[in-house]
């Protein structure tokens, strides 16, 4: 069984390092091989020397620094649907597996396969390095017609899901072959959301595998500026794509949840324009 393992960096030479370390010593049976497909962005810090000398036999691609996550996962994906594997396995650099996430997520593969008699996406679950509490993973929708969701997690059970991270996630081939990869509409983030909602409405599951497969911090905090800045610097966070991402949220949304589009126009100009409102805004809603 050949796996295609798909990662992007960018200046984290030590998260790298660590995530492909925590590869290195996966257990798994001998007859699973893997691939490594990386595209380093332009990497100033000696990322790409540090991962040769661990894997001198990754395929290593360059960017000019304008990727970013989504654009760099489809290079080496990409490239890495040049040859021929079973599955690939999306994985982010500030991730360290546990040493059997790749033979869970292939056991979970092969259970959903018998039970369902189609492929799906298994997506792995990770947890803080400090606080343990689960980070990413996979996320079930409350309704159909907006987009809010809860996380889905069990330490033993495989459970079905909407959203997906690409933290850990794997996609057997069929699944390619049938939608393709990350879609080339999204810069940065959302394109991992896109991917397996795209795939459900293909017909394919997307489900979690059991327990937690790796850990990772959760790095995207607070996901607007607060009150204290410049309005034209919020303004600019709105359109950056490591930001709120304007155009392309509202892509996402008219796509998947065209009924919710008034409301997300809404609330993404309230956080930009009126932080404070948006802040007690969220708190009565969630109260």
């Amino acid at each position: 069984m050949n796996i295609a393992v798909l990662l992007t960096t960018y200046n984290r030479r030590e998260k790298t390092i660590s995530c492909l370390n925590s590869l290195k010593e996966q257990s798994m049976s001998s007859t699973i091989s893997f691939e490594i497909y990386l595209t380093d962005d332009n990497s100033i810090d000696g990322t790409v020397k540090s991962i040769l000398e661990i894997f001198p036999d990754a395929y290593i691609y360059h960017g000019n620094g304008s990727l970013f996550w989504a654009g760099g996962m489809r290079n080496s994906w990409n490239e890495a649907i040049k040859k021929k594997f079973d599955y690939f396995l999306l994985l982010n650099d500030d991730t360290v597996l546990h040493v059997n996430a790749i033979s869970v997520l292939l056991e979970t593969s092969e259970r959903v396969f018998a039970k369902d008699l189609k492929p799906a996406i298994c997506i792995g679950s990770t947890s803080d390095f400090i606080t343990r509490e689960i980070s990413y993973g996979g996320k079930k929708l409350l309704s159909k017609s907006y987009l809010k969701s809860q996380i889905v997690f069990s330490k033993t059970e495989i459970l079905e899901c909407d959203l997906g991270n690409a933290n850990i996630m794997l996609v057997p081939k069929a699944i390619v072959n049938k939608i393709g990869i990350l879609s080339d509409k999204f810069t940065h983030g959302i394109a991992d959301y896109d991917y397996t909602l795209k795939a459900k409405k293909s017909g394919f599951g997307v489900y979690v595998a059991p327990g937690v497969l790796g850990q990772c911090t959760d790095d995207h905090g607070n996901n607007w500026k607060s009150k204290s800045t410049k309005l034209t610097e919020r303004i600019k966070y709105l359109k950056s794509p490591k930001g709120l991402a304007y155009k392309e949220y509202l892509y996402f949304i008219r796509t998947h949840f065209p009924y919710y589009v008034p409301f997300a126009f809404f609330k993404l100009w309230l956080k930009t324009i009126f932080p404070v409102i948006w802040d007690q805004f969220k708190v009565k809603k969630n109260q």
